[in-house]
């Protein structure tokens, strides 16, 4: 009985998921690996479901060369791909669609990202963005913190000298260089 009430969950899921009418992908030049996972992730945070079925989902909607890749996957893991993240799954799927040199220029735009003329939400979202592409730079949330601090104008850096020995959020990092942003 159980297995029923959470194969039909699922299924309402899903067709929820359809609702939203995600675009396919299919691995072609003219396609963006990383707006696919983005539009996908977005979705699927708007349903709250982005650890539980993000991963099944987000493949259905893989077509051509990338399906091939995922079914070859599956059928060639060892590991219960099932229990793949959505970071593990949208990491594996960037180095498969997104050539290396493309992702080593991100790299290097991430590591000389500096807040400069942004706006601080601006420079967040560049910063999350790029973030993607450094994993190993940004590896722990105090990483991350310091990382988004360095990046900063001296003045707001100083202000937020604290916040390196404090244990923050991200999220709480860039509310507090936002409040001072306009000092």
């Amino acid at each position: 009985m159980v297995r029923a009430a959470t194969s039909e969950e699922g299924q309402l899921r899903f067709a929820m998921f359809k609702r939203y009418i995600p675009h396919t992908f299919s691995g072609l030049a003219s396609e963006s690996a990383q707006g696919f996972l983005e539009e996908c992730h977005s979705i699927l945070r708007t349903m709250d479901i982005v650890e539980m079925s993000g991963v099944a989902f987000t493949t259905f909607q893989l077509k051509g060369t990338t399906h091939q890749w995922w079914r070859a996957y599956e059928l060639g893991s060892l590991a219960d791909v099932a229990s793949l993240t959505w970071v593990q799954f949208s990491e594996m799927s960037l180095r498969k669609c997104v050539p290396q040199s493309l992702r080593d220029v991100w790299r290097t735009e991430f590591e000389q990202l500096r807040l400069g003329t942004m706006s601080i939400l601006g420079y967040a979202v560049r910063f999350s963005d790029l973030a993607r592409h450094a994993p190993a730079l940004v590896a722990s949330v105090r990483g991350r913190v310091h990382r988004f601090i360095e990046g900063l104008r001296h003045k707001i850096r100083f202000n937020m000298a604290r916040e390196l020995e404090s244990y923050v959020s991200f999220q709480q990092v860039v509310g507090i260089a936002r409040q001072l942003e306009g000092m």
